[in-house]
């Protein structure tokens, strides 16, 4: 079995980019009809899936780089 580069499967990136996603759009929806700050809940979740996938895709990238290197 394959294990991928990062720290995140395949299915675990698919389900983060859906709930990036989800609740980025949430945010504005919610700050549009609601009368309180609760749409800021929205974009701390959002912020903290964005940084976990950054630190993945960053992971990504060292194990590639070095994968690529030329060996000496």
């Amino acid at each position: 079995m394959h294990k991928a580069p990062g720290f995140l499967s395949a299915r675990q990136r698919r389900w983060a980019w859906l709930g990036f996603m989800l609740t980025a759009l949430h945010a504005p929806v919610s700050a549009r009809l609601l009368a309180d700050d609760s749409w800021l809940f929205s974009v701390c979740v959002a912020l903290m899936v964005a940084t976990v996938l950054l630190a993945d895709d960053t992971a990504r990238r060292r194990l590639a780089r070095t994968d690529s290197s030329p060996a000496e």
